[in-house]
């Protein structure tokens, strides 16, 4: 137990809408908010959302900004919340919030920690938007007392290009809390599903590239459903997709589910089709429950977790299930058809075990290691 004062952390994200960065980050406040006072925390929400997916604690002040998704209010107004609140460290989610983090910490006295939950260069835009981001990125978050990446492939993205120093870098993975996805997954689903369907879930955007799953659907010689949980605003022309391929009574858009893992646990396989991800949370979820996957070989995140590489177009079969070409569709059928058939079982065995390793209680105490380091006046760099 810590006999000084106790730490003013401040945590920023952009909202608390549905996402895998959204409910770490609650996880993370849940569990530090309890540590015998050693923290005292403050949650800036930069947006104001109509609903939020995830609740904070009871106790936990809640600063609401309002900054209605623009850079320069996000980062004029965390900059007055850090001059009244004073915080000894920041801990940031997503890009918008972690420079608005870094630039309000700026001659602060305290410490910026932010952390990177996607591949910074695969995620960002193409065209002039996409240059102003990445020199945008570039230029500040360097500046960070210490980024956590949530892969290996995150981190080698963060030192090749955004030139950041591979000291001031941790990998922490994102917890997984197995005991609570358990409990839920034995409740009763919200939605028929049976283990000849297929799932997956996420937000409804182009780098989810949800239409490879109907895609490969049509092409896969199985039974079952698509399950497709998550909004968005693709959700019109994924319905016109699967209706063009002959898939309408096919592919089911039930939205967010309050529970998920009770469909999850009862499903065939889990797909996850992105073209990119900084570590997928729904993927390793599904896999809690003992759900083999099929997934796309994106920077980053899938080939660590399923611990297996490729070599040339083929597919490669891991701890848990089978990593393919990125929009290879055919791929993906040919699998989908594996491991909803003989191969289920050991795969969805492997898979529990793998997504067993990626417990709360390590990532919590290695996020609470890093911003007690950070906020040690020893620990500032030498430097802008």
């Amino acid at each position: 137990m810590r006999s000084e004062s106790p730490l003013r952390a401040l945590f920023v994200i952009n909202s608390l809408a549905g996402g895998g960065a959204e409910r770490v980050f609650t996880t993370l406040v849940d569990r530090l908010s309890q540590s015998a006072g050693e923290f005292a925390i403050t949650v800036a929400l930069l947006d104001n959302e109509a609903e939020e997916a995830y609740s904070l604690p009871a106790g936990v002040r809640i600063e609401r900004l309002d900054t209605r998704g623009g850079l320069l209010r996000s980062v004029t107004r965390t900059r007055k919340l850090v001059r009244r609140l004073r915080p000894d460290v920041t801990l940031s989610f997503l890009s918008r919030a972690n420079v608005a983090a870094i630039l309000a910490m700026r001659r602060s006295g305290g410490a910026a920690v932010i952390s990177e939950r996607v591949n910074t260069t695969a995620h960002l835009k193409t065209g002039r938007l996409g240059v102003l981001s990445r020199l945008l990125i570039r230029s500040t978050y360097p500046l960070a007392r210490r980024i956590i990446a949530v892969s290996e492939g995150v981190s080698r993205t963060l030192e090749s290009d955004f030139a950041v120093e591979p000291a001031r870098i941790s990998v922490i993975y994102n917890p997984v809390d197995i005991a609570r996805i358990r409990s839920l997954a034995a409740q009763e689903p919200a939605i028929p599903v049976n283990t000849v369907d297929f799932v997956t879930m996420g937000r409804l955007v182009d780098n989810k590239n949800t239409a490879m799953a109907i895609r490969a659907l049509a092409k896969a010689e199985t039974e079952g459903d698509l399950i497709v949980l998550g909004e968005g605003p693709l959700r019109e022309d994924l319905t016109a997709l699967a209706a063009s391929l002959g898939l309408a009574d096919r592919v089911r858009f039930p939205g967010f589910l309050d529970n998920p893992y009770a469909v999850l646990a009862r499903a065939g396989c889990y797909l996850l089709t992105s073209n990119a991800e900084g570590f997928p949370n729904a993927m390793l979820e599904a896999m809690a429950v003992g759900l083999p996957v099929v997934a796309t070989d994106c920077p980053s995140g899938p080939a660590e977790i399923l611990q297996v590489r490729r070599s040339g177009n083929e597919p490669a079969f891991g701890h848990g299930g089978a990593l393919i070409a990125m929009n290879d569709d055919g791929a993906m059928a040919r699998c989908m058809a594996e491991l909803t058939g003989p191969r289920r079982v050991p795969y969805a065995a492997a898979a529990a075990e793998r997504a067993a390793t990626f417990s709360v209680e390590s990532a919590v105490e290695r996020f609470r290691a890093a911003l007690v380091e950070a906020a040690r006046p020893e620990a500032r760099p030498v430097g802008p």
